[in-house]
């Protein structure tokens, strides 16, 4: 059952609408005032937020203003209820992030499908879809309905890259966005002495150079296939569009470029701390569970890649790898590496 809170301080309005949330199935709580709203949203967290826009104490706006900045509140659906009817009064909500304005007085249905309509898409955000650009069109489906989809896919460039082959170099000036839809991708910081650290490693259904577009800056990295890969290129004016015209979409690419960001934090971490032992364990760890669902998984990673994504040179990593043989942790066989003994390599001490 989802929950429903009413920030509302006409109190005959405040009762008969959550009447109505609540014989149409919802679990609904509500507050008088926009303080109280606040107050409420972040003790119970509830599914979505209809707010009044002027109440005492706190107004809609400000309630909208701070659910904003709190990280665990920022993305409730939130709907704006208010008499206000002036074109400049609905931009404004919509501008400060408002998903859904609904003037009163209003129907029962209008309500109820504006919450509906609202909840749909918020579900879509948190689904795990396909991995392929099928997937990516099922998304921006759901969210943006048929013609977004028509406008993103229709003309999109595939291009097939040959192992070793750059998708784009750091330094340069990025034209749109790109969508692995075949192989395996690195990317890649380069030292000013020329050594390699791969940052990232990608795989089939990972959006990629997509950073220096939010950012506004050139190519902070490199991306180069592993392999032969399949590559859809998504142009710049087609990615803000989307972005831009969408709040559900830009919290979802945001996401991504966070998980993306604490990845990288981790990883220097790591850098810094850990023992070579410790991070080549981890690594054979991470491209197991990136690369294959089997229990016996054969890596076929360079050892140059390997070491780059460890960060240590190619000679630590081959004894490293060596070490672990002997100890029966892993077998190499015909250059593959196949882990043997995965629990060992999770619990690798410095």
């Amino acid at each position: 059952m989802k929950h429903i809170l009413l920030i509302e301080d006409n109190k005959e309005v405040r009762e008969n609408t959550a009447e109505i949330l609540e014989l149409a199935g919802f679990k609904v709580s509500t507050a008088p005032d926009g303080k109280k709203g606040v107050e409420a949203v972040k003790k119970e967290k509830p599914d979505l937020i209809i707010c009044d826009i002027m109440m005492p104490v706190l107004d809609g706006y400000g309630v909208l203003h701070l659910l904003g900045k709190n990280e665990e509140t920022a993305t409730i659906p939130f709907i704006f209820l208010t008499a206000k009817t002036e074109r400049v009064e609905i931009r404004k909500g919509m501008d400060m992030g408002a998903d859904d304005y609904i003037t009163k007085p209003f129907e029962k249905t209008e309500l109820l499908n504006a919450i509906e309509s609202r909840l749909k898409k918020t579900e879509s955000i948190k689904r795990e879809y396909q991995k392929n650009i099928e997937g990516l069109t099922t998304f921006i489906g759901d969210i943006g309905g048929k013609d977004a989809v028509r406008k993103f896919t229709e003309g999109k460039k595939i291009s097939t890259y040959k192992k070793k082959e750059n998708i784009y170099r750091e330094g340069e000036l990025p034209r749109g966005m790109y969508f692995l839809n075949r192989g395996k991708i690195k990317v890649f910081k380069l030292h000013d002495q020329g050594k390699e650290l791969i940052i990232s490693l990608l795989n089939e259904g990972d959006f990629f150079g997509f950073t220096a577009l939010l950012t506004g800056g050139d190519y902070p990295e490199s991306a180069q296939a592993l392999e032969e890969s399949d590559v859809t290129f998504i142009p710049g004016e087609d990615f803000f569009n989307l972005v831009y015209n969408n709040r559900d979409v830009a919290k979802k690419f945001l996401q991504i470029l966070t998980d993306n960001i604490a990845e990288q934090q981790n990883k220097l971490l790591d850098l810094a701390y850990s023992s070579v032992r410790k991070r080549v364990a981890e690594a054979l760890i991470h491209l197991k569970n990136k690369y294959s669902n089997k229990d016996t998984f054969a890596l076929a990673f360079s050892r140059e890649d390997l070491a780059n994504v460890v960060g240590t040179s190619t000679e630590s990593l081959i004894r490293t790898i060596s070490d672990f043989k002997d100890e029966d942790l892993v077998e190499v066989k015909e250059g593959k590496i196949i882990l043997k003994n995965e629990k060992k390599l999770m619990d690798m001490k410095n």
